[in-house]
Parts: C-alpha cells; sequence; structure tokens
C-alpha cells in the first residue's frame, strides 16, 4: 500500500513543501548561478526513470561548458565554478529536483537516477534498480555515496527495492541531513564526481 499509493502521495506533499521552505536558497542559488553561467542556472539532462521510461532530470548548472582544442570537455575539476563548487558540496544543486517529484518523474528516495547509455551495461539483477521511481537521495547515498564501486552501489540499490517501506524512506532522509554536512564524499577523484561505469566495476 505503501510503495505503490501513499509513497507518491507524501512525495508530493513534502516536495512542495520543500520548495516552499527552501524558496530563498534557491533564488539566491539561481542568481548566483545565472550570473556564473551566463545565463543558464540549470542543467537538464535525459535519465531513466521507473521502468526505464526516460525524463530530463533538472539540476542546478554547477559546472561551464568548456572544451579543450578538440572539443571535447575539460575535466569536471576544470570546469567547477567558484559558486557551483559551494553548490555542489552543499548539495544545494539538487533542490530543483523537487519539480521532478512533483511531477512524478521521481521520489523524495529512491535509487540515484543514472544516464540513459548505461542502460545496456546493467545486468538483470543490477537493472531492478529500475522497479521504484529513482530518487533524490537513497540508501546508497547516505552509505558512501560516491566513496562506493559501482558494484556496491548497485548492492545497496536493490537492496533498497526489496526493502523499500515507510521507516526506511524516513530512515534516508534523517541521514542525508546529517550527510550534506560531510562533503568528503562528494567526489571520487579530484577530476570526475565518479568513475564512469562500464559494465564491470
Amino acid at each position: 500500500m505503501y510503495k505503490n499509493i501513499f509513497k507518491r502521495v507524501i512525495d508530493f506533499i513534502l516536495a512542495l513543501l520543500g520548495i516552499l521552505v527552501l524558496s530563498p536558497i534557491f533564488i539566491i542559488a539561481f542568481t548566483a548561478l545565472y550570473f556564473s553561467n551566463k545565463g543558464k542556472p540549470f542543467f537538464n539532462q535525459e535519465r531513466p526513470g521507473r521502468y526505464g521510461n526516460i525524463f530530463k532530470i533538472i539540476k542546478f548548472k554547477t559546472m561551464t561548458d568548456q572544451t579543450d582544442v578538440n572539443g571535447n570537455l575539460l575535466p569536471d575539476n576544470l570546469r567547477l565554478t567558484t559558486v557551483g563548487k559551494w553548490v555542489r558540496k552543499t548539495s544545494v544543486d539538487e533542490i530543483p529536483q523537487l519539480i521532478n517529484v512533483l511531477r512524478g518523474d521521481m521520489s523524495l528516495v529512491g535509487p540515484r537516477p543514472l544516464r540513459v547509455y548505461y542502460l545496456p551495461l546493467y545486468s538483470n539483477e543490477q537493472n531492478r534498480r529500475h522497479e521504484v521511481r529513482p530518487g533524490i537521495t537513497g540508501w546508497a547515498q547516505v552509505n558512501g555515496r560516491n566513496t562506493l564501486s559501482w558494484t556496491q552501489k548497485f548492492q545497496y540499490d536493490v537492496w533498497y527495492v526489496d526493502n523499500l517501506s515507510f521507516f526506511l524512506d524516513v530512515k534516508i532522509l534523517f541521514k542525508t541531513v546529517f550527510k550534506i554536512f560531510k562533503t568528503n564524499e562528494v567526489n571520487a577523484t579530484a577530476d570526475i564526481t565518479m568513475i564512469p561505469f562500464d559494465g564491470k566495476n
């Protein structure tokens, strides 16, 4: 009952309240990123949702679009703006995803939505992470975030799918609040947020 009905209702109510409560921070971040990113405060990207259905995730844009002489994007650490660094460390960049929650694309809690091109790389077991709506935060995020290997992340994701409950979601939300102030797990290396998934690691 919770998984199929009440979770969605609670998501909608809390997302709406979250947007209202966090609106001052939203406005400050929006304004700062608007100027630091030359009028582009938001970042939109296609991600797979529940059952693999594609949607566009909304985040604050923390990096520039700078490229090298060959037209390839520079490493993350070279494109991360000063404002973007603060926005990312404090997880403020995740606030716009509350709009995705209102739309029904995402849940407050669930496996993080990854890149679309990873879909063919998942094993049948790993692909089970798409049996529920992806979340702004999740079991893997409060148990290591980007310090985990992909294998560990997917194990946590599938464990969440099998153990989803109201009390587990509440536990994850509370742990997320504390994790926001622990920034050492945000970046896996100095150059990139997370080593790309290749179907093995």
